[in-house]
């Protein structure tokens, strides 16, 4: 007989990308939000860093009559708080705090978690020290909330609350709660473990000596001993613990010693795609501006009908997520005998991007026809470190200067696409939709949200089985995908870049050669796969997450009354 889970009666979740788009992890949240704001109306409550403070937010709406209550007995505890709605679909409540004023107290706090959870913030560099400072003012936050609505009665003993931290950036507060606030149960899901992010990252084999890899070892290798420490200590000290995939899940036993509770696989909200007509429509303008953007660059006429859009994207981590690899598929394709079309391969990865290129912005502001390819045909926004770029080294190294003659042209966006980037002026989903193949080789991927973007908008992609996505479609699937899936998945090693490089090669050969028929077909399986996907299918997982904190919780609890 199954066992009934116990649900929680309100969740607080927190993560620096509450509100703030920065990568994958505001996706998963944001997409996520309409199915718990569903079942949990206005009981679902994200906190994150008010980084806007006075400043107007494209995803942030403060409602002054939210909480107006709570918000003044916060004030007096020092807590500088804003209340309003995530512009999000289900547009869920959200609190913004801002953490500045606690790096007065950074050092009592550091002393603090040392003493209580041996947690060592000695090593800590970079973006540690203000991740930290908003998580422990996220912590105090859900400790303001519980006891102003215990001591309104809008809470009882008996009343359910979850609070659920992402990643190493929100343990602190997650230790804070675990500590301070006992009744609630904690819930801490790392997407990625610092440490194997990092070894992945420092050109190390990660997969084949795994096994052999002692986490605080390697944390003191690679001066990663703070960020390794919180969220090592996070992981033994919550109530449930929890990761994205089965493959990060064995990271997380040997790297942090500590086996996953639950693991929480990525959805999708198929909200953000276009239907019927609309679809089409956007599509074709995507497509229409991808390829004047290119010939005004190249200086060439590249026709819709005879080209194959290619693009990878993600973060700026070059081996990680594969962009190496990708370019060199690129290079061998320009002298695959089997390509019938000419491909126009994107790579769109935020790098240190200075302006919109100039030169590029007349063109396109011009009616007549480009004659001849700009000065570095193979990037569109001028970067800051132009002598010091990987992708234009690695263009640079195998003389892929896109020649007319050339039947694969790569173009490099390095920015951030939000519809004004000053010179495609798309949303990076309506440059997805533009592409006929995704192509997402990467080496070090938890999960992989965007080949799973990809085939929400009907568009077939490439992707690895070192990424969580590409093992769940191997294992949907019963076998590797293939193209004629929606998804090829390439089998990935620590040792096999050159043949990983020849599949993503030879698959983009074979849709060259496609007919309209079987790339109809494609399309349709790619899109079919990615509702299995669908926050509907997974959000089962984070309800069994809640049941294990609550119980253990509940346990916990009950011991203390008992003593």
């Amino acid at each position: 007989m199954t066992k009934e889970l116990l649900t929680p009666d309100y969740i607080f979740e927190s993560s620096w990308e509450v509100c703030n788009k920065v990568g994958g992890i505001y996706t998963v949240l944001s997409s996520r939000a309409k199915t718990l704001q569903e079942a949990f109306p206005d009981r679902i409550i994200f906190i994150g860093p008010d980084l806007w403070k006075d400043n107007e937010s494209l995803y942030f709406r403060e409602d002054k009559n939210l909480m107006s209550q709570w918000r003044r007995q916060a004030a007096k505890q020092g807590l500088q708080v804003r209340v309003g709605r995530w512009t999000v679909p289900g547009e869920p409540i959200a609190i913004l705090v801002d953490f500045c004023p606690y790096f007065v107290q950074k050092n009592q706090i550091y002393t603090w978690l040392w003493e209580q959870y041996r947690v060592d913030s000695l090593h800590a560099y970079g973006d540690y020290d203000e991740a930290s400072m908003f998580s422990y003012a996220a912590g105090r936050v859900v400790e303001s909330l519980y006891t102003f609505n215990i001591q309104s009665s809008t809470f009882t003993v008996d009343t359910r609350v979850v609070y659920h931290a992402n990643e190493w950036m929100c343990g602190l507060g997650a230790l804070y709660v675990n500590a301070k606030v006992p009744q609630v149960a904690t819930v801490f899901t790392t997407h990625a473990t610092s440490i194997g992010r990092s070894i992945a990252g420092n050109q190390k084999p990660l997969y084949d000596y795994l096994f052999a890899y002692r986490g605080d070892q390697m944390a003191d290798e690679l001066n990663m001993q703070s960020k390794h420490s919180i969220e090592k200590q996070t992981a033994h000290h919550v109530d449930c613990f929890t990761t994205v995939s089965d493959i990060t899940a064995r990271e997380c036993m040997e790297l942090l010693d500590k086996p996953v509770d639950v693991v929480l696989p990525n959805g999708f909200d198929d909200d953000f795609v276009p239907k019927g007509v609309a679809y089409s429509r956007k599509r074709k303008q995507a497509r229409s501006k991808m390829l004047q953007v290119a010939n005004a660059l190249l200086g060439e006429q590249l026709k819709d009908e005879e080209t194959v859009i290619v693009s990878t994207s993600g973060r700026y981590e070059f081996r990680n997520k594969g962009i190496d690899v990708f370019i060199e598929a690129m290079n061998r394709l320009l002298r695959d005998r089997d390509l019938q079309k000419t491909v126009l391969a994107f790579i769109v990865v935020p790098g240190w991007v200075g302006e919109p290129r100039q030169d590029l912005q007349e063109r396109l502001a011009s009616s007549r026809t480009a004659e001849g390819p700009l000065e570095v045909p193979m990037i569109t926004h001028w970067l800051h470190n132009m002598g010091h770029d990987n992708v234009l080294n690695m263009l640079k190294f195998y003389d892929m200067h896109n020649r007319h003659d050339d039947r694969v042209k790569v173009v490099f966006l390095p920015c951030y696409l939000n519809g004004h980037d000053g010179i495609l002026n798309l949303t990076y989903y309506d440059v997805v939709l533009g592409n006929d193949l995704c192509i997402y080789p990467s080496y070090y991927e938890p999960w992989g949200y965007t080949p799973l973007e990809s085939i929400a908008f009907h568009v077939p992609c490439i992707t690895t089985d070192l990424a969580g996505f590409g093992l769940w479609v191997n294992n949907k699937l019963g076998h590797e995908g293939q193209l004629a899936d929606g998804v090829r998945v390439i089998h990935r090693t620590d040792y096999n870049y050159s043949e990983v490089a020849d599949f993503i090669k030879d698959t983009v050969a074979d849709y060259s050669a496609l007919t309209t028929k079987e790339i109809e077909a494609c399309r349709k399986k790619a899109f079919e796969l990615s509702k299995h996907a669908l926050w509907s299918q997974f959000i089962q997982y984070y309800y069994q997450a809640y049941d294990v904190a609550l119980r253990k919780a509940a346990s916990r609890c009950a011991c203390s009354v008992a003593v």
